[in-house]
């Protein structure tokens, strides 16, 4: 499926495009550097820019007035920002952020970008099916918090954010994971602790260590794999499966 050169960019949804949709795109495409905790896309406001992330994390939170900030979906080099623009909307009630950076990212005005994907249906269709992804990673995110354990949520997006970089050390803070899984700081600390006492994970201040993946899925259970199965299926690859 993939007609990416790498050394052009590591962004796995532009490797899914076909060499004329990326030359539609690429000459609208510049190259930028977005700090940890930049906002790319403010709640409500028109979308100025779309990014293509090339490494780091981007959050996208839905900020409620009475239960406060919680993470709607995370992507990084197997995405792109604004979704909603693909959907016939100019703007999002969801904020998103960079959560682990710094990051490059190859940036694209957004009334440029709806003017090019109007010109291919080949490139809306690629570009549809990764808001197909983004869907299912939404929903599955809904029935885990509903149904699994606090250790096994944890387990969940840790494996997320160790599927989008490289290496397995990971820069979270004890509040953003608190705002993936929807449990306080404290809560968050005893089961870091749970996690590491059985050989998963080492914990340092501010970073994670990815010990044992294997040990994550089978305590993450059936709450991982899904959106990653339907991002293999529809664009390029993403994640383990495991049995």
């Amino acid at each position: 499926m993939s007609h990416l050169d790498h050394h052009y960019t590591p962004n796995t949804l532009l490797g899914a495009l076909s060499e004329d949709d990326l030359g539609l795109l690429k000459p609208h495409l510049t190259r930028v550097s977005v700090a940890r905790e930049e906002v790319i896309l403010q709640a409500n406001k028109p979308v100025e820019h779309v990014y293509f992330p090339e490494g780091g994390i981007v959050s996208i939170v839905s900020d409620m007035i009475d239960s406060g900030r919680t993470e709607a979906g995370i992507f990084g080099r197997d995405g792109v920002s604004a979704t909603c623009l693909l959907l016939g909307s100019d703007r999002s009630p969801h904020e998103s952020f960079v959560q682990i950076g710094p990051m490059d990212a190859l940036r694209i005005d957004a009334d440029r970008y709806v003017d090019v994907i109007a010109r291919s249906q080949t490139l809306r269709t690629v570009l549809l099916r990764y808001v197909q992804t983004t869907l299912v990673q939404s929903a599955q995110s809904t029935a885990t918090n509903a149904t699994h354990r606090i250790e096994s949520r944890l387990a969940r997006w840790l494996l997320m954010c160790d599927d989008r970089i490289d290496g397995d050390e990971i820069a979270l803070t004890h509040e953003f994971m608190g705002m993936m899984i929807s449990a306080d700081r404290s809560n968050v600390t005893v089961t870091l602790h749970i996690l590491e006492g059985a050989g998963m994970i080492r914990s340092k201040r501010g970073r994670v260590i990815i010990l044992d993946r294997v040990k994550l899925a089978e305590l993450a259970g059936d709450s991982y794999g899904v959106p990653e199965a339907e991002y293999r299926r529809l664009i390029g690859p993403l994640g383990v499966e495991y049995g």
